[in-house]
């Protein structure tokens, strides 16, 4: 009996957690295009922070105009990218934009002396936004930050497709994961602070609003007028706390900001305290913006690569697909879908790759990542249909393509943006704590290892800042990779947590496995992924074959030249596994055609 009535309540509790609409559902029209927008303004506040922190190391503090093309060029940039990943990736209802492991080692580079901005540019008097001189300063910056990210992608592109990503999570756990993301956030703190300060009141204001609407109010439904043939005219209950208490916060802070700048009681002279929460310090921007714009790659002119800038983003693009995979377990989870297959998370990974490096040819200055707010926006609708995040996607790329809006979101005064990075930035360390859940918390040898790498994290790069001559070696590319390693907190932590973890005994003992519904733990949801073979399958056939034996000269050509094709027909065959009868043929045509091949360039390379 007491079997059958647990099974009744897991039954109930399941009814309960399931979606009204599945991933291959198509709700109503309206309901699509009110869901859609509820998406897209539930990632605004985090897809509109990066180019505006990101303009301070680019020099672009007093050139608006440029800020509002980065603004619509992230937004173009995250709907592409958004379609892409749901048409041809993972194929689930999971929004792409913006993500912060990539803004903390472009903030690292900045900060390097050849990165640093020439004084003059920080005075608004000084600068001629028009000027060539100024043009070739943001513009060479921009340059190297895209090459960097449009190399580093790669790796992602590389590791998906490959079916790497499998064989990495063996070695990735949440004592990995937790550190490096929460410090994403504590990184942050200087920027957020520099902004608070601008006026700590309207700052506080923002802070305490956001947080009224998120967490006391977002239960509280506000009643709007509906229409339906069955009922008619009436009263339809709308959550709007909820879905959108950062865009609420900064603009009822944005209204009263407003009021003191026509009332005259903010101060007018720039070197007074408050002046900065004006909301006129932007000029005639949204004037001068046009009313249409269409982001383009190179818009910026031709990419640079610096071999330190891709060594940092390569740390950036492996904490993002850790995150990643685990968006995807969770968003099948709330979308109604089993786990994702192996190789659906290896067409995902892949795809957020060739996002990224679209992302920084478009010139974003940043790449592109599942975001965690919408997949939880996923249990709170109980909507998890594809439809509705591809209506997303389209809105964002229309955004991207107003100038007027973009160049409206750079007159938030600075205030208001640092009381939001407060929230923002709290909540992204929150959430990488949050990786520790699945662990064992109770062992000494689990909270040394968080402990021991999160605070190393922090005073490693703040000492390597503040002495930047004492690691010389003579080399200055050396010295620029491991100054923008050292200095790249998360870097420091990931890779000591990722260390320790690794070669202290205790590791399975220790590590927690919090059961679910589908008796998948964090770290076994990560482990599932297991990783492609070939690259054994080649080791073993070159080992164990008596022909092979004698080929020593010549080992590596073949296994080179194979593991490409390969590799090319594992990209085709991912691309076409949800078409069940094309996806059967193709598949069979390569893998006759790659055993073929592979025989024809065994023999070529051989003799």
């Amino acid at each position: 009996m007491e079997g059958k009535t647990c099974d009744c309540r897991c039954t109930e509790e399941e009814d309960r957690n399931k979606p009204t609409y599945c991933v291959t559902d198509v709700p109503p029209w309206y309901l699509c295009i009110i869901l859609a927008i509820q998406h897209y303004l539930t990632a605004f506040g985090g897809i509109i922070s990066i180019p505006l922190i990101l303009s301070e190391g680019l020099c672009l503090q007093h050139d608006s105009l440029v800020q509002s093309r980065l603004i619509n060029t992230i937004f173009f940039v995250s709907g592409l990218c958004t379609l892409l990943q749901v048409i041809f990736g993972v194929r689930l209802p999971i929004l792409q934009g913006g993500t912060f492991a990539l803004l903390t080692p472009a903030m690292v580079m900045s900060s390097m002396p050849e990165w640093k901005c020439p004084a003059w540019t920080q005075n608004a008097s000084l600068v001629n936004t028009s000027s060539p001189v100024f043009i070739e300063v943001w513009q060479s910056r921009m340059q190297t930050l895209q090459g960097s990210i449009m190399v580093a992608s790669l790796l992602q592109v590389l590791v998906g497709f490959s079916g790497l990503i499998g064989f990495l999570m063996r070695f990735i756990g949440p004592l990995t994961i937790a550190p490096t993301i929460s410090l994403i956030g504590l990184s942050l703190y200087d920027s957020a602070g520099a902004k608070i300060s601008s006026h700590w009141g309207i700052s506080a204001m923002t802070t305490a609003l956001i947080i009224l609407f998120s967490q006391y109010l977002r239960h509280i439904p506000i009643p709007v007028p509906a229409y339906s043939k069955a009922k008619k005219l009436h009263t339809s209950k709308f959550y709007i706390f909820q879905i959108m208490p950062i865009l609420l916060g900064i603009a009822v802070s944005w209204l009263v900001c407003h009021l003191l700048t026509i009332c005259d009681v903010l101060p007018s002279d720039p070197a007074h305290y408050g002046y900065l929460a004006r909301t006129d310090v932007k000029g005639n921007v949204v004037e001068d913006a046009s009313w249409f714009t269409l982001p383009y790659p190179g818009q910026w002119g031709m990419p640079k690569v610096s071999l330190a800038g891709v060594f940092g983003m390569m740390a950036g693009i492996i904490c993002s697909m850790a995150e990643s995979v685990g968006d995807y377990h969770a968003c099948a989870k709330l979308s109604g879908s089993p786990p994702p297959p192996k190789h659906a998370i290896n067409r995902g990974i892949g795809v957020e790759g060739v996002g990224s490096f679209l992302a920084g040819a478009f010139g974003t200055g940043n790449g592109t990542t599942s975001f965690s707010e919408n997949v939880a926006a996923l249990g709170i609708t109980k909507v998890g249909s594809r439809t509705v995040i591809l209506l997303s996607g389209v809105f964002m790329i229309l955004m991207g393509m107003l100038g007027k809006i973009g160049a409206i979101f750079t007159t938030i005064p600075t205030p208001v943006l640092g009381g939001m990075f407060l929230i923002m930035f709290g909540v992204i360390t929150a959430t990488g704590i949050s990786n520790l859940q699945s662990t064992d918390m109770n062992s000494s040898r689990n909270i040394f290892i968080f402990g021991f790498s999160m605070f190393t994290a922090l005073v490693i790069p703040n000492w390597i800042l503040k002495n930047p001559d004492f690691f010389k070696t003579g080399v200055k590319l050396v010295d620029q990779v491991v100054q923008i390693l050292l200095t790249t907190h998360m870097f420091v932590g990931g890779f000591l947590g990722c260390f320790l973890d690794n070669t202290i005994p205790g590791k399975l003992k220790w590590e927690g496995v919090i059961s679910s519904n589908c008796n998948c733990s964090a770290r076994g949801l990560l482990t599932t992924v297991s990783h492609n073979s070939w690259a054994c399958n080649l080791l073993f056939a070159y080992c164990f074959s008596p022909c092979l034996m004698e080929l020593k000269t010549s080992f590596w050509a073949p296994i080179i030249v194979i593991s490409i094709f390969k590799i090319f027909f594992r990209i085709v065959s991912y691309c076409f596994v949800s078409y069940r009868i094309v996806s059967i043929l193709i598949v069979s045509y390569c893998i006759v055609l790659y055993r073929i091949v592979s025989y024809r360039i065994f023999v070529f390379c051989t003799h």
